[in-house]
């Protein structure tokens, strides 16, 4: 591996210093990883697949959630925002479903590009029977309650993150949830047009105008939400295969957004039709995994909202993780 000397600060470097692959002792791994997280394999699945041990695919899956996460924001970077956007939360837990979170995203309504995702705390809700109410209140007690507004405050953190000019008008689309309301409210140049989720009848009866006309107009959003349910085993409605933490949480729905905008055919029914990013210019061909993986991605030079960087570096705190890991290495962003 040649090494070089830099001109200006007569540091030494080699080409591994800019590899996805740095410091990594098995460097085939990393997309045959990334192929299984995206697939929904578990992470012992995953190690007996590629034979290695389970915290090695832990550690590469981290990995692979903050690569994703700057190289989203790179290509957020090459963007202008020419279409509506529809936004909606996505309910889903770490540990167990007394430690509820959503996930908003934003979904193109024409390309269908995923144009981020948020995160916010939430406290468990629906129907509770006394026993699980009283389990609710000590782990209130011993976690901490959840903060007021925090779906609100991760909705503007979304739509503050859409790559809409200065001065812009930005289109938005969603269902009629009055946080959503809140956070569009919160910007002068956002254009609300919110579908009030109509009821619907037994299961297999007709559906209404109104329910008609209020899928439609999110189809994009619910489309993308049903293939989470579908794809990972985390977020389905009934499951024991709840994710660990927080931030893999995040850190695996960046890598599945990075799969589905720039590798991933827009409609599987018609992949002629190419990806999403094809469909804003971003690319002019789908993406491999090669591609996603060749280039070792800095946040000093790709510049995250503070948002993201939380994220990043694992700094969202999982209640009943308390000593959960952090990515603060010194030489190695």
């Amino acid at each position: 591996m040649p090494r070089f000397r830099c001109g200006s600060c007569r540091r030494t470097f080699s080409r591994q210093s800019f590899a996805f692959s740095y410091y990594l002792k098995r460097p085939e791994l990393s997309e045959p990883i990334a192929k299984g997280l995206v697939a929904g394999s578990a992470h012992r699945q995953i190690a007996r697949s590629v034979g290695c041990h389970h915290s090695t695919v832990t550690r590469r899956a981290q990995r692979l959630g903050r690569h994703a996460l700057l190289l989203h924001q790179r290509a957020l970077g090459e963007l202008t925002l020419r279409e509506a956007v529809i936004v909606d939360d996505f309910d889903t837990f770490a540990g167990s479903q007394y430690f509820p979170c959503t996930l908003p995203t934003a979904t193109g309504a024409d390309s269908w590009f995923v144009y981020g995702s948020a995160f916010a705390r939430e406290r468990r809700r629906g129907h509770l029977s006394p026993v699980q109410r009283h389990r609710r209140a000590l782990f209130e007690r011993i976690f901490g309650r959840p903060e007021r507004g925090s779906v609100e405050r991760a909705f503007r953190s979304l739509i503050r993150r859409l790559p809409a000019g200065e001065g812009t008008r930005i289109r938005l689309v969603a269902d009629d949830d009055l946080s959503i309301r809140r956070a569009a409210a919160a910007f002068p140049s956002v254009c609300l047009s919110a579908y009030a989720n109509p009821r619907r009848g037994p299961k297999g009866s007709p559906r209404t105008p109104e329910a008609r006309a209020r899928d439609v107009a999110l189809f994009p959003n619910d489309q993308l939400h049903r293939f989470l349910r579908h794809s990972e085993a985390a977020h389905r409605r009934e499951t024991i295969a709840f994710g660990r933490s927080y931030n893999g949480l995040v850190e695996r729905l960046s890598l599945f957004i990075v799969w589905r905008n720039l590798v991933q055919a827009r409609s599987e029914r018609r992949p002629r039709d190419g990806t999403a990013a094809m469909r804003l210019g971003l690319t002019d061909s789908p993406w491999t995994w090669r591609n996603v993986l060749a280039e070792r991605l800095f946040p000093s030079r790709v510049r995250p909202p503070s948002d993201v960087m939380e994220v990043y570096r694992r700094t969202l705190v999982t209640p009943h993780l308390l000593t959960e890991r952090r990515h603060a290495l010194v030489h190695a962003d």
